[in-house]
């Protein structure tokens, strides 16, 4: 079926984040510029976490692996976008979407269950300090970190397999990249199967991602107010707000996606909360934690300054 599918339409257009001229070039530059912060931004973080022997903890083991997904899902989506920003047909060979789908798909995932493995990190930081060394040893973070790349690749295989099996009709994607509503609208055929699969899939994903983030920070805010001292609170609070604010701005953004009413700006919306969180959130989340975190800007004035010499 895929095979007699990819012989019939052979690729699909883009419709594009919006179809006046006059406003290309400008949107080109801003996505430029931000895209450009991310990749430095991100690449940044990961080298300077794996340069720095003060930063090689649990914790930043795993920011490095953040960085890394979003800098490969946002390089998923927005170079293509660039390129129609100053194309005049957005088109994209059908081989091409299906990859962006499948890729997209996985690091999305790997975000939240990463999200995810470092609210548990900070939980044992915070709730079981003692044991911190024993309960997330290298092995441990390995695993958690392997967990976390394996959900993402099961759950993109399953619906992207699904996708190539749908017969499309229709070759305009209302959308700027290849998503999976976007492109179950072009098929002339069922799609109740792929929807409640991705409503599995995607519930599953964000109940146990949504949940375990959950009590992990009610575990972590009964154990803050416990302690005595407010200089010890605050610091207790200041290892954690910078995930804190990365989890907010993610799951915030997907929730408005994913749960706003059915209106006749539908699609204007749901394009608005997809760039912020396939392009903006990967660009914001390296400045988050590198602004909020004095040790990541110790590690950077020290790695500055043996350059320097």
């Amino acid at each position: 079926m895929a095979a007699q599918n990819h012989s019939a339409l052979t690729e699909f257009v883009l419709g594009g984040l919006t179809s006046r001229a006059e406003l290309q070039r400008p949107l080109f530059l801003l996505f430029l510029a931000i895209y450009s912060v991310t990749v430095v931004g991100n690449l940044g973080m990961f080298t300077l976490i794996w340069l720095s022997a003060q930063l090689h903890t649990p914790m930043y083991y795993f920011l490095s692996n953040l960085s890394l997904v979003d800098l490969c899902y946002s390089s998923v989506i927005t170079p293509k976008m660039l390129v129609n920003f100053v194309s005049e047909k957005n088109t994209i060979s059908y081989a091409g979407c299906m990859s962006q789908l499948y890729f997209f798909i996985v690091f999305v995932v790997a975000e939240c269950y990463m999200l995810t493995v470092m609210a548990y990190d900070r939980y044992v930081a915070i709730c079981r300090p003692l044991l911190y060394n024993v309960i997330m040893s290298p092995q441990v973070c390995s695993l958690l970190v392997a967990v976390v790349y394996v959900m993402g690749l099961i759950g993109s295989t399953i619906e992207t397999v699904m996708m190539m099996k749908l017969p499309y009709c229709e070759h305009l994607i209302s959308h700027y990249f290849c998503d999976i509503v976007p492109l179950m609208k072009l098929s002339c055929s069922s799609t109740y199967d792929m929807e409640m699969t991705v409503f599995c899939l995607a519930g599953f994903n964000i109940v146990v991602t949504s949940l375990t983030v959950l009590v992990s920070y009610a575990y972590i805010l009964s154990s803050i107010l416990r302690i005595s001292t407010t200089e010890g609170r605050s610091k207790a609070f200041s290892t954690c707000s910078s995930h804190l604010a990365a989890v907010g701005l993610f799951y915030g953004s997907t929730a408005f996606m994913y749960l706003k009413p059915s209106t006749a700006n539908s699609l204007a919306q749901e394009n608005v909360a997809s760039v912020f969180y396939t392009t903006v959130i990967p660009m914001l989340n390296p400045l988050i934690y590198s602004m909020r975190n004095k040790e990541v800007k110790a590690a950077m004035q020290r790695t500055l300054r043996r350059k320097v010499i």
